[in-house]
């Protein structure tokens, strides 16, 4: 595990770009998951 987290950090550091596009697509994500969360809906009873 350890290895491949060292080859993943020395990558982001040779190509830095990745780094921001790689946050972009965690924060889209996380927002993503907020919405499909609000839309979600229940009924109770019948």
């Amino acid at each position: 595990m350890s290895q491949e987290s060292s080859r993943l950090r020395t990558y982001l550091e040779e190509n830095p770009k990745w780094i921001g596009i790689l946050f972009a697509a965690m924060m889209l994500l996380s927002q993503v998951g907020m919405v499909a969360a609000n839309n979600g809906t229940s009924t109770a009873g019948p």
